[in-house]
């Protein structure tokens, strides 16, 4: 017989499981993308602004650098070790005080962190303030995750995932569009590249705007022993849903679930789960290397291929499209496949295209490869991002995703120096020879040793 915490719990799994994709669910889907929106905007402009950097004087290239490499490196090195150090040591504060708290705060921790680096003027003060941005992007992105796919019912939960990133990958060509447009110019004076960065100071008037409007998980409330808030939150869920279905739910179909009052790191290192957070930790140390080895030095990369700067920034515009494009395609069907065959098929994409970017001498050559290269990682994006949050109990969910997805900041880190020693060494086939191998690991670790997840319940899949 199941305890009455066990059989809460299960019960309100149910009842998040049963709720029909109705509007006011995509609204919250739409909400939470918001956030997410000004973060990838941010962690964007690694690419954007520094022809701008250049250009002011305040990065220098090669071993004139403030760490003897290429400013641009070591600005990208800092703002994934920041990312490493919110994701991996920060993210169990979502577990402990709630995916709502942390959401909030840890949007302000950043849009005040990135003003700080839009006034800065040397190039040691940049990437140090980059730095702390990094902190606050690295929580603020895994708390996504896990408040995402807890609120979302088991049928719609990765179409959610794919909403939520053609949402949020809306700030990519935003960013480049902005920095096509302002980086080569100084309105009133001021430097084209201090716009781009102080223009998400704009995003803190919406933080207290969006916490009013979203629930907190009610799977963390039933952790914590909160069932009566938790309830509450469902309920208003469902009276929603009916009213825009105008019609009854249907009963739930309760399953079994364990009740974990509290969760420890040591637990991720228990079966099942110590299995997958070692392939989670794999695949995320190589492919971060294939998406933000692309998309972080694409106009790099352009430039590297004879492209003039003012052109590559412009290419690199055009190519960024494909971002959201990708996840608004498959919203309508994302949750017909397992989400670890999508991660196989994209991962083998960007393969494939990047194999052909690196052989093509034309504009036209390069931005249909680009673009291919970034549809495929716009689709990995989002399926594993989903898929990730999948595969923990809620207890842990957090700090178990964050901790492995970590990896994919720290290996960053690192590969953003040797991207950077690639391109000045072997030119852009170097370049995409590195992204591709990497990709080819990210295939065989999630295609051989990756559990199903499709329309199972977070609980069943947890247990």
């Amino acid at each position: 017989m199941p305890t009455e915490p066990q059989a809460r719990v299960a019960a309100l799994s149910a009842r998040i499981d049963r709720l029909p994709a109705t509007p006011s669910l995509w609204r919250l889907v739409a909400l939470l993308s918001i956030g997410g929106f000004f973060e990838l905007y941010d962690l964007f402009q690694t690419a954007y602004i520094s022809p701008g950097l250049i250009k002011a004087g305040i990065f220098a290239t090669g071993a004139q650098g403030a760490f003897g490499v290429s400013d641009q490196a070591a600005f990208a090195s800092a703002t994934f070790l920041g990312l490493f150090v919110g994701a991996s040591l920060l993210s169990p504060f979502a577990d402990r005080f709630g995916r709502r708290a942390v959401f909030t705060y840890a949007l302000i921790w950043y849009t005040l962190a990135t003003v700080l680096m839009g006034v800065q003027s040397s190039a040691m003060a940049i990437i140090l303030c980059r730095f702390l941005v990094g902190i606050g992007l690295g929580i603020e992105l895994v708390t996504i995750d896990t408040y995402l796919s807890e609120l979302m019912p088991k049928r719609m939960r990765t179409s959610a995932f794919a909403f939520a990133f053609f949402v949020q990958f809306l700030s990519v060509p935003a960013v480049a569009l902005m920095s096509w447009w302002l980086v080569p110019q100084a309105p009133l004076g001021i430097d084209g590249w201090r716009w781009v960065v102080l223009a998400s100071a704009v995003f803190a008037l919406f933080i207290w705007w969006l916490r009013k409007r979203l629930p907190e998980s009610p799977r963390w409330l039933a952790q914590q022993g909160r069932f009566d808030e938790a309830d509450a939150v469902v309920v208003r869920l469902e009276q929603r849903c009916e009213e825009e279905l105008r019609q009854r739910l249907p009963p739930p179909e309760v399953e079994h679930a364990e009740f974990e009052p509290k969760g420890r790191f040591a637990d991720i290192w228990k079966p099942p789960y110590r299995r997958r957070a070692l392939m989670l930790i794999v695949f995320n140390f190589f492919q971060a290397i294939g998406f933000f080895g692309f998309g972080n030095w694409l106009p790099a990369l352009l430039a590297g291929k004879g492209m003039e700067a003012t052109h590559s920034l412009g290419y690199a515009f055009i190519i960024t499209l494909a971002y959201p494009l990708g996840p608004l395609l498959f919203t309508r069907w994302a949750n017909r496949f397992e989400n670890k065959w999508q991660i196989v098929g994209s991962a083998i994409g960007t393969v494939i295209f990047g194999t052909l970017f690196a052989a093509q001498s034309t504009p036209t050559g390069l931005i249909a490869c680009g673009v291919g290269v970034t549809f495929c990682n716009a689709w990995l994006t989002f399926a594993y991002h989903s898929y990730q949050s999948e595969l923990f109990p809620t207890s842990i969910r957090a700090r178990a995703v964050g901790f492995c997805y970590s990896f994919s900041r720290l290996s960053t880190v690192f590969s953003s120096l040797m991207i950077g020693f690639f391109l000045e060494h072997f030119g852009t086939p170097g370049v995409l020879a590195f992204i591709v191998s990497s990709m080819l690991i990210v295939t065989l670790t999630i295609g051989g040793f990756g559990p199903r997840t499709r329309n199972l319940a977070l609980e069943r899949i947890a247990h």
